[in-house]
């Protein structure tokens, strides 16, 4: 009776440790690879990836390495198209386009990032400027495929979502002089707050 009894528990047990060690062994790397994968936001003092990005309503590409080539660029990135024109966006970049010239003594090009899919992106990214042209040193680029918000940690993975809203000044030697990131659709940077960062450098 006892050897029956051991017969049927041994089973049993081998069956709990293997399915214990197989949930151990498979959680483990998922975890640690979804960490690995997500790019970290760029900090005050971080080497900003290059990206080359196509000019709203142009045929040519910017790329950041030109931008900054005779001094410091302030890159804003925009929600693009999450679904709809984002209204913030919009406050956002009226306000900045009110005061190009102060900016564009203190920097050289103020380029807003505009992601979204790629599919139809170009004509959402016509219809966001609308009638209005960008005074200099303003510039939009578009990012189809969101693989520059990728590459600066910017991506906001949840639905209807596409960056946060985020600022950066981007020094001569590539590297970021200031910041702000906002994890909402408001606390976006001000043109005062910009220009202070820029005037420090």
């Amino acid at each position: 009776m006892m050897f029956k009894t051991s017969r049927l528990i041994a089973p049993r047990l081998i069956v709990c440790c293997l399915t214990i060690t197989l949930s151990a062994l498979t959680s483990y790397p998922v975890s640690a690879q979804n960490t690995a994968e997500k790019t970290p936001t760029l900090a005050d003092g971080d080497k900003a990836p290059d990206f080359e990005l196509p000019l709203v309503g142009s045929d040519d590409y910017l790329t950041l390495k030109d931008a900054i080539a005779d001094g410091p660029a302030v890159v804003i990135v925009l929600r693009g198209y999450p679904g709809y024109q984002c209204p913030l966006c919009s406050k956002q970049v009226s306000s900045i386009a009110n005061r190009a010239k102060a900016l564009g003594q203190q920097a050289k090009r103020v380029i807003l990032v505009y992601p979204g899919e790629a599919t139809l992106l170009e004509r959402h990214a016509e219809e966001f400027v609308g009638s209005r042209s960008l005074p200099e040193p303003l510039v939009m680029v578009r990012d189809p495929g969101m693989r520059m918000i990728e590459s600066w940690g910017l991506r906001w993975d949840a639905p209807r979502e596409t960056a946060y809203p985020a600022t950066y000044v981007i020094q001569k030697n590539g590297r970021v002089a200031w910041s702000k990131v906002s994890k909402s659709h408001a606390g976006r940077s001000t043109v005062d707050e910009i220009l202070a960062a820029l005037k420090k450098l």
